[in-house]
């Protein structure tokens, strides 16, 4: 039977890819390439939304949540090295790759700061399908070792971006279990939500289930704010393990048999509004791609049942307060003279959110 067409507003719909690989670990210039090949690829299948992994260029710094830290210095020197300056000629690529691919493409960076030597931030970026940069959000809070690595970013960035996708919205990994920072999004009318994290997450010498994690936090969200959740992961490969372990066997051979304690490895899947998988579920340190085909109008039923930020909520009650502006490294006054005139003029850097 065909079905029937009523008038009304019509929503988005779109493919979305989630890709689920290893970086060339450490190397800048050559992950972006890859980052290239498998874009071609995602939009070749249809794409129209690519996602990448937590800080994929260069690497995610596993090191800092194992190694010592008087141990870590030439990784986080390399790291440096090959972070991405935004805007740069690695940023200016990304927006290349987007643009000839005709895609919304949000990719995981270190970011170091063009102004401050050695400050580097945990950052997702969002491209539009013309190359525009549409979201630079800094991680809020770096996760446990990650403060040896990253500056805090701030709350100039927990917002959605309108888009002929819908409203976007980007989480870095642990801020995914941060009740208000997932709050702050939905209640700025998210519809699909980017969650990124690195490919393991090492808290104890025996691995956790991180695999579990993962799939709570991308169902759960997805079914409590009536999102698609974009989860995407990256694989640790053993040339990073050889790299990051130089000259120590004992951790070597422990990072190279966490998969033999429980699943610590990470996962890569698209749920849906209704808090189930709607695409595969890449696990295991798996090389893949995970599409969804998405319907924006999918979220409209659901949230007639249970809106937690409209019909289901008492807002005389519960209030949540964000503060947006930027963090500066200071702020800087000038000296006048009798007329109100500068007397030593001062042009303000253009990486103001220093």
């Amino acid at each position: 039977m065909e079905e029937k067409k009523f008038a009304g507003d019509v929503y988005p719909k779109f493919r979305a890819a989630a890709v689920q690989t290893a970086p060339v670990f450490l190397d800048r210039d050559a992950t972006i390439e890859k980052i290239a090949d498998k874009v071609k690829e995602a939009a070749d299948n249809g794409a129209k939304l690519v996602v990448f992994p937590e800080s994929f260029v260069p690497t995610f710094p596993y090191w800092c949540l194992f190694l010592p830290p008087v141990d870590q210095h030439p990784l986080f020197k390399r790291l440096y090295e090959n972070a991405v300056e935004v805007p740069g000629p690695a940023f200016a690529r990304l927006q290349q790759i987007a643009r000839d691919n005709g895609v919304y493409l949000s990719v995981g960076v270190c970011e170091k700061s063009t102004v401050n030597f050695g400050t580097m931030w945990n950052t997702s970026l969002l491209f539009d399908d013309e190359g525009n940069l549409i979201g630079h959000h800094r991680k809020i809070l770096p996760t446990w070792g990650e403060k040896l690595v990253w500056s805090f970013g701030d709350g100039s960035s927990l917002t959605t971006h309108e888009t002929a996708l819908g409203r976007i919205g980007t989480l870095i990994c642990g801020e995914n279990s941060n009740t208000l920072a997932r709050y702050a999004l939905g209640s700025q009318g998210e519809q699909v939500h980017i969650s990124i994290y690195p490919a393991c997450w090492p808290t104890f010498r025996a691995a956790t289930n991180y695999e579990d994690c993962l799939r709570v936090r991308t169902c759960g969200h997805a079914f409590e704010s009536k999102v698609y959740n974009i989860c995407c992961s990256a694989v640790l490969d053993e040339d990073a393990v050889m790299q990051m372990t130089e000259g120590d066997e004992k951790t070597r051979e422990w990072l190279l048999h966490l998969a033999d304690e429980n699943k610590p490895y990470a996962m890569t899947m698209i749920a849906s509004p209704a808090g189930v998988p709607c695409s595969e579920v890449l696990t295991d340190n798996e090389d893949g791609i995970a599409y969804a085909d998405i319907d924006i109008a999918n979220e409209i039923a659901p949230k007639g049942i249970h809106d937690i930020y409209g019909a289901y909520q008492r807002f005389d009650i519960f209030q949540l307060h964000i503060n947006r502006t930027h963090r500066r490294t200071a702020y800087l006054y000038a000296e006048t003279d009798d007329e109100g005139e500068e007397l030593f003029p001062y042009t303000e850097p253009a990486d103001t959110e220093d």
